[in-house]
């Protein structure tokens, strides 16, 4: 990894560096999502089923295209019994941290006859994209599911890639049913996106769209945000380490490596205020690196963006992980609960050296589905609110209104919106 001097500079180099990955910067294929958005809305199921035979090689139908209850059976016994039992332990750990967030509707009644308040409601129909093949993660589908099933939606409904045999990964069907999806539907892509957006003969539309997915799904999503709401545009996977001289450099590597090994784009980087750290954790990652099996992806997002920053002082090193806003940020310093108090903005903060980053991957309870390319500074992880709608509530007697008509009237005729003015003074005539 490179060893660099953080400086003001540097710091922006990184920046720069990092939002080339970003989703917005890969245009060249927006045409061709494009093209199969307007043709699944144009042509519904034939469309739909034309790219999963091109892409998948899968000959889809109305017949086939929804998961059976026999086919989830089947994927329960070709899992292992104690991963499933993993699946389920997990699955009640993101449930009760997701119960926490859970809000109701609320009222505030005055005496003169004024009601104010907001009405929750739960979305009506929520659709989860997940990847296929090897880019399968059942984990993935428990954080976007759950939070949905605990806000009360009214129906989930799933889109996942066929393998040629017409078979889904059996991890997703278990941790799908685990986790409550009402229907699955063996469609990937963007032209599953495009049919969850707009509804096909096969598949209904949604309200939301949630979920990870390839350059293409991410760019449908963003293509179909206003038909319906997304979760967000995901953009590869980032780790921040912010380490000073009593960091473990073993951990610290280790840490490293466990996003480095998503893709060639995912970036790893450490941030410390110690030198020594710094050589320590270099050497520690070039021994993991020649251990672990997907040794060439983790080496090419290393030479990508894999980068050790040594601060002048922690104070600098705070500013630059609240510039960068990483997905994960770990801090493995002195006093991690002082630091964090210092952090605004970060996906998830992962603190001391026994909370290393898979541990929310997989199973403390708090989403992993995280804000990337520097968006922690205005979004936030998937939660229960994801899957909700807030309805102002208002309503006002006549006495109470007759108080203040005369100050609403001025402020509309103020904007030149008379028939607004008209709409309180008629009540008063």
């Amino acid at each position: 990894m490179r060893i660099i001097e953080l400086t003001k500079e540097t710091r922006q180099n990184l920046l720069n560096d990092l939002l080339k990955r970003s989703p917005n910067n890969y245009g060249q294929y927006e045409s061709t999502v494009n093209e199969i958005i307007e043709n699944v809305k144009a042509k519904g199921d034939k469309a739909v089923f034309d790219y999963t035979a091109q892409f998948d090689k899968f000959n889809l139908s109305p017949e086939n295209i929804r998961v059976t209850r026999a086919e989830i059976e089947e994927a329960y016994g070709r899992l292992d019994a104690s991963l499933i039992e993993v699946l389920k332990h997990s699955a009640e750990n993101i449930r009760a941290f997701h119960l926490k967030q859970l809000r109701n509707s609320w009222f505030d009644a005055k005496e003169d006859g004024t009601i104010l308040g907001m009405k929750i409601t739960p979305i009506g129909r929520a659709g989860v994209y997940v990847p296929g093949g090897k880019a399968a993660y059942p984990s993935s589908v428990l954080m976007n599911v759950i939070p949905a099933k605990v806000a009360g939606v009214g129906e989930i409904v799933m889109t996942t890639p066929p393998g040629a045999d017409g078979r889904v990964n059996p991890g997703t069907l278990v941790a799908a049913d685990i986790a409550g999806v009402d229907t699955i539907y063996k469609v990937g892509g963007a032209q599953a996106i495009a049919a969850m957006a707009f509804g096909t003969e096969s598949i209904p539309k949604v309200d939301k769209i949630t979920g990870p997915g390839n350059i293409f799904v991410a760019l449908a999503k963003k293509a179909v945000y206003g038909y319906v709401s997304i979760d967000s545009i995901a953009g590869p996977s980032e780790i921040m380490v912010l380490a000073d001289e009593t960091a473990n450099p073993r951990y610290v590597a280790a840490d490293l490596l466990s996003q480095a090994e998503h893709d060639e784009l995912a970036s790893a980087i450490l941030i410390t205020t110690a030198r020594n750290l710094a050589e320590q954790v270099n050497s520690e990652v070039q021994g993991f690196v020649e251990q672990l099996e997907r040794k060439e992806i983790i080496q090419k997002s290393l030479d990508n963006y894999g980068y050790i920053l040594v601060a002048e002082n922690l104070q600098d090193a705070i500013d630059a992980v609240n510039e960068i806003a990483s997905e994960h940020l770990e801090i493995l310093t002195k006093n991690p609960f002082e630091v964090m108090t210092r952090i605004k903005n970060a996906g998830a903060i992962f603190l001391g050296e026994y909370a290393s980053e898979p541990l929310g991957d997989y199973f403390a309870g708090p989403n992993h589905i995280l804000p990337t390319n520097g968006t922690a500074k205005f979004f936030s992880p998937v939660n229960v609110d994801d899957f909700i709608k807030k309805s102002s509530i208002i309503c006002y007697s006549k006495e109470a209104l007759e108080k203040v008509h005369q100050e609403i009237e001025l402020f509309a005729e103020s904007e030149g919106l008379t028939a607004h003015a008209n709409s309180v003074r008629v009540r008063f005539e």
